[in-house]
């Protein structure tokens, strides 16, 4: 069956040849971050750093570096979460019904968490303080260490207990700005997040927050921590379904329980009225997520395990590591969207353009067959359910299209269904923007943290145009604009002068821009035009498209169009859609390596070198 602990898990990938033991002297500051992403890049193996500078306990990187590997780790339970999937069964049903869920409840046993006694709980073993875990800094602007795979563990309030148990990976920065040291550690979560509801109660109640960070233990306690699960199913139980055994946990007199086999625990609870600025932190978007005031936990307690593992990863502009948990959880839950979204066929938030910046959908349009018109009629009514979904809501643009147009259409070929959506679209009809709504805590392009605007793109019917596979020798430009590049069929990417806007407002440049094409037309086949830092870099790969475009652009005000309209209270525009994906002034810096560092890196696993081989 599964593996019980982190120790098992790295003797068995060892054994089969999928880990290496780095036993030269690694910082956790720098070092150890630039090393995982070389080698998750080279799609490389796991990393056990033993000669952790500054601590005494190994550093395990790059667990979840690619796809199969994550696959292999579960391999005794996936097929029979595969199963309850398609099978559309719950788990609890199974428990209480077995014979009449197909064998399903075999593995519903490993639902409920198992109480142990103390003297069977490693984790509980040793004592340290947070200064003396793995201090690992990411990037070099980071505000401090941070542990990178937490798993946060809180209940309600007024009904404690498993059933109303929440497990998150909501980051952790254990040391730096007002941080008292050993004492607090900032707390940041996102909004849309489980624990929301939690710190709600406490602060209803006028009473604090219990609250427990694990590190390490069952890998499938890791994965449970970021699953997407439904409503009343708590991530413990998720966790052992994914462990393929009941989870032992134990119980801590005046604090929350805590699972026996975890590598690290540090108990404590939040001030629900009380904030301290948590960041800089490189974040996943590939950008600095800046300095905001989020929660802190005041620190009673840290244990570990006397052979404890510090597992951790980076993350930065996708792909990353986290990649991977996005393409296992897409693998264990994409069968599920039609049966919570009627008529949606598929969905998929676009890893490249940071998850949340890009989500397209695949749906349906059967409102009127009888009357041989298509148009985005029923995709407009899955779209506000798919934006009112989960962390699906988060999404800033959502591009939707009907399956009925191409049968065949695959929702992770992105350059596919763009070029599908851009030869369908009426820029009149097809725009609808939420101007004044939430979006990720982790994007800045935004009116302000968790603020920002929204853009569906619903495109239905028969193809409208052919798009522009070559750029004509005369194409129009107005001054300032350069280096055009044909990044897609159809996609025109220019480089344009520097954005000067202050965040809100809307660039005159721009709209002079678009009335100067009013004037000298661009070619039909040109419908997107993207204005750009630097054309070249943008238009040189789909990711860099995707990343660009996406990240640096807030729909409400940075969305313009040839020969604008309003309709009512309705934009659109006749000619091509035009996107500002420069970089803003308000924006936040994107993440680099220290040069220096890096080289060193590259050094290291040079031909010969201590780290050879590697990438």
């Amino acid at each position: 069956m599964g593996y019980r602990n982190l120790q098992s898990c790295v003797v068995d990938l060892e054994r089969h040849g999928s880990l290496r033991r780095i036993d030269v002297a690694v910082d956790p500051r720098l070092e150890a971050g630039i090393i995982q992403r070389r080698v998750y890049q080279a799609g490389g193996p796991a990393l056990l750093f033993t000669n952790v500078v500054g601590s005494g306990f190994p550093l395990l990187g790059n667990l979840f570096g690619t796809l199969e590997r994550t696959r292999f780790l579960f391999r005794d339970t996936l097929r029979t979460i595969e199963t309850l999937v398609k099978l559309k069964v719950n788990p609890f049903a199974a428990l209480a019904d077995p014979l009449g869920t197909l064998g399903a409840g075999m593995a519903a046993r490993h639902l409920l968490p198992k109480q142990v006694s103390a003297s069977r709980a490693p984790a509980l073993t040793c004592r340290c303080t947070l200064s003396q875990l793995p201090q690992v800094v990411s990037w070099p602007m980071d505000g401090g260490p941070f542990i990178t795979l937490p798993q946060v563990y809180s209940e309600l309030p007024s009904k404690p207990g498993f059933g109303t148990s929440n497990l998150g990976m909501y980051r952790v920065q254990l040391a730096g700005n007002s941080y008292q040291a050993d004492r607090q550690a900032g707390l940041h979560y996102q909004i849309h997040r489980g624990i929301g509801v939690h710190h709600a109660e406490a602060k209803a109640r006028g009473e604090r927050l219990k609250v427990n960070i694990f590190v390490g233990g069952a890998p499938a306690m890791t994965v449970a921590a970021v699953m997407p699960l439904p409503d009343g199913m708590p991530e413990l139980s998720f966790a052992g379904l994914l462990a393929g055994h009941r989870i032992p946990m134990v119980a801590v007199p005046g604090q929350l329980p805590v699972p026996a086999e975890a590598d690290f625990c540090i108990t404590g609870s939040i001030d629900p009225t009380a904030t301290l600025p948590e960041g800089p932190f490189g974040d996943h978007l590939g950008y600095y997520s800046l300095a905001h005031p989020f929660p802190f936990v005041e620190v009673e307690a840290v244990y570990h395990r006397p052979d404890a593992i510090w597992p951790f990863t980076t993350v930065g502009r996708p792909p990353q590591e986290d990649t991977s948990f996005g393409a296992f959880i897409h693998e264990l839950t994409g069968d599920l969207i039609p049966t919570v979204l009627p008529g949606v066929k598929a969905v998929h938030a676009v890893d490249a353009a940071g998850v949340h910046p890009l989500l397209l959908a695949i749906g349906s349009e059967r409102y009127t067959p009888y009357d041989g018109v298509t148009q985005p009629m029923e995709l407009l009514t899955q779209a506000n359910a798919i934006l009112g979904q989960g962390q699906l809501s988060l999404a800033k643009y959502l591009l939707i299209v009907a399956q009925e147009d191409n049968p065949a259409l695959d929702i992770h070929h992105v350059d596919d269904l763009l070029r599908h959506l851009l030869q369908r679209v009426d820029w009149r009809r097809d725009l609808h923007f939420q101007t004044a709504t939430t979006i990720d805590t982790l994007d800045y392009s935004g009116h302000g943290l968790n603020a920002g605007s929204k853009l569906v793109i619903a495109a239905a019917g028969p193809v409208r145009r052919v798009l522009a596979t070559e750029l004509p020798a005369d194409l129009p430009l107005p001054d300032g604009y350069s280096e055009p590049c044909l990044a897609l069929p159809g996609v025109l990417v220019l480089q344009g002068p520097q954005a000067r806007q202050q965040r809100g407002m809307q660039d005159a440049e721009l709209s002079r821009a678009c009335g100067f094409w009013e004037q000298q037309l661009l070619p039909e086949g040109l419908p997107l035009v993207v204005v750009v830092d630097d054309s070249q870099f943008t238009a040189r790969t789909l990711n860099n498209l995707l990343w660009v475009t996406f990240t640096r652009s807030n729909p409400g005000v940075d969305v313009y169009g040839v020969g604008a309209v309003v309709y009512g209270r309705h934009w659109g525009c006749s000619g091509p859609l035009v996107i500002d994906a420069r970089q803003k002034p308000f924006h936040a810096p994107p993440l680099e390596d220290d040069p220096v560092l890096a080289r060193r890196m590259d050094d290291l696993a040079a031909a010969g070198g201590p780290l050879a081989g590697l990438w």
